[in-house]
């Protein structure tokens, strides 16, 4: 550790079945007669078809290339989800709803295409001018994606917020194919599964319905087959490897933000930001990098919570971001984290561009 007061461093199933009602475009739980299924809601390309490892029917004589993003209300699985299908963590996750505050690339690649996923922050009724620049990002994204992905969790009912959405992609829905995803399926009962399949049918016209869970990988392969038929044929975007093109400075203060955001109250993770000062490998060690960072509050009250009683919990909050860190760079990590009162942040636009916003 380095430092005291407000500064810390460290070095270092049964799955259900179709239910009845639901279309002919849901992609229902479980096996297709022997493995093959037939195309089914809007899409689908000319050239030789073959059966996929998922049953969905590919060709084989075309690449395709193409941006997917996941909307829905926060919280509602998207980023999760995201890296689930790019196989590792490129956007931070929390219990907490609106973590995700930047639009992150995570790039999927496969022999017959490239998928790039934009994960996109949750939209909804914006309080602060942060929340109306996040909602402006969400539907300047919608614009660009070859196709969208509705998340709607199969623990909560589809309320107003999910309807507006609808609303919202019926627009796009034009021109953009949308595909409805029940997420989270391992929290809740076959049964409850196929009422909010049925449910999310009602809400708007998709080209196609598939349940999914993150945590258990449950039908994940499919999913990224369905988006990938939506795909335009194209050559590969990125280099083999790339996972993402976030700066690495931008994915290191998103793993610190996602560790200070454990455990806090309600009403401080909207007031949490995090900025990267310098990054860069220690003078004469090859294998040590110098991470020094400022977590930003609105308000002193907010500041005592995140340091806590004698430096504790800002202690944990770099410990749980230093691990993570050394994982994405690949070396040992010194990181040194201030905590900074910026009165209002989310209301002032000067300081909104200063972070980043």
């Amino acid at each position: 550790m380095k430092g005291t007061g407000d500064r810390a461093g460290t070095q270092v199933e049964a799955h259900p079945e179709t239910p009845a009602g639901v279309g002919t475009n849901f992609r229902h739980i479980g096996e297709h007669p022997a493995g093959v299924a037939p195309l089914t809601g809007k899409g689908g390309a000319p050239g030789r078809e073959r059966a996929g490892h998922n049953g969905v029917v590919t060709t084989s004589d075309v690449h395709r290339s193409g941006f997917a993003c996941f909307v829905g209300r926060p919280n509602a699985g998207k980023s999760t989800l995201t890296n689930s299908l790019v196989g590792t963590k490129v956007a931070i996750t929390s219990s907490k709803p609106q973590t995700t505050r930047h639009a992150i690339r995570g790039i999927v690649h496969r022999p017959d295409a490239q998928l790039i996923i934009v994960d996109t922050p949750g939209l909804h009724r914006p309080r602060t001018l942060l929340g109306r620049r996040l909602n402006d990002l969400v539907y300047e994204t919608w614009s660009e994606v070859d196709v969208v992905g509705f998340c709607v969790p199969a623990d909560q009912k589809i309320g107003p917020g999910d309807r507006f959405i609808a609303e919202q992609l019926a627009k796009v829905g034009r021109r953009t194919p949308v595909l409805g995803i029940v997420t989270k399926t391992d929290l809740v009962g076959k049964e409850q599964v196929a009422q909010q399949l049925l449910d999310l049918q009602r809400v708007m016209d998709f080209a196609e319905l598939i349940p999914v869970s993150a945590v258990d990988s449950f039908q994940i392969d499919l999913l990224a087959d369905l988006l990938v038929q939506q795909l335009p044929e194209g050559p590969q975007l990125y280099p083999d490897g790339e996972l993402t093109d976030e700066p690495e400075t931008t994915l290191v203060a998103e793993l610190i933000r996602e560790a200070a955001l454990e455990g806090v109250r309600d009403e401080l993770p909207h007031s949490l930001a995090v900025t990267v000062e310098e990054m860069t490998p220690r003078e004469g060690r090859d294998n040590l990098v110098d991470v020094y960072a400022v977590i930003h509050v609105e308000r002193a009250s907010q500041k005592a919570i995140v340091i806590g009683r004698g430096g504790e919990r800002l202690r944990a909050v770099g410990s749980q971001a230093r691990r993570h860190i050394q994982a994405l760079l690949g070396s040992k990590i010194y990181l040194d984290l201030h905590v900074k009162v910026s009165k209002d942040w989310q209301r002032d636009p000067k300081q909104l561009r200063k972070l980043g916003f």
